[in-house]
């Protein structure tokens, strides 16, 4: 278990998307102190170009306020990518948690630059699970990270 309950809910997401047959990401938007959205990486379960982890958090929360988004934070398994770091600016999510970039870091430091808290704090499940997925699926992630 991770020292943050919110990871522990979005590593869950990355293991049932694993299951699934997905990329093994995992994310929540925690609004206050309620999760308003759970996500887990769909591009291959759905057939999508984009729904990754944090698109799909964002997609099961629903339409929400200025206001709730002004109170939440988004928690990913993984370093967000530039499309969904994208749409965290758009929506003006002030705090994003990353289980881990090791394996991957998308525009932390642009995240900065704008304004958002960015934690990174590295995780071991975390990585192993990216790890392990890279290492037995470097096509299918490549494809992902639109490489």
């Amino acid at each position: 278990m991770s020292s943050n309950q919110y990871l522990d809910i979005a590593i869950s997401q990355a293991k049932m998307g694993r299951d699934e047959g997905g990329i093994p990401i995992g994310s929540v938007l925690v609004v206050g102190e309620r999760i308003a959205g759970r996500g887990r990486n769909q591009r291959v379960q759905q057939g999508s170009a984009t729904l990754h982890a944090e698109m799909h958090a964002l997609e099961s929360a629903g339409r929400l306020s200025a206001e709730d988004y002004a109170n939440s934070i988004m928690v990913s398994t993984l370093s967000p990518c530039d499309m969904c770091s994208g749409a965290i600016l758009l929506y003006g999510i002030p705090e994003v948690i990353v289980g881990e970039s090791t394996t991957f870091q998308g525009p932390e430091e642009y995240l900065r630059s704008r304004g958002v808290k960015v934690t990174v704090i590295n995780d071991a499940e975390c990585v192993e699970l990216m790890g392990e997925f890279i290492r037995r699926n470097p096509e299918l992630w490549n494809e992902d990270i639109g490489v």
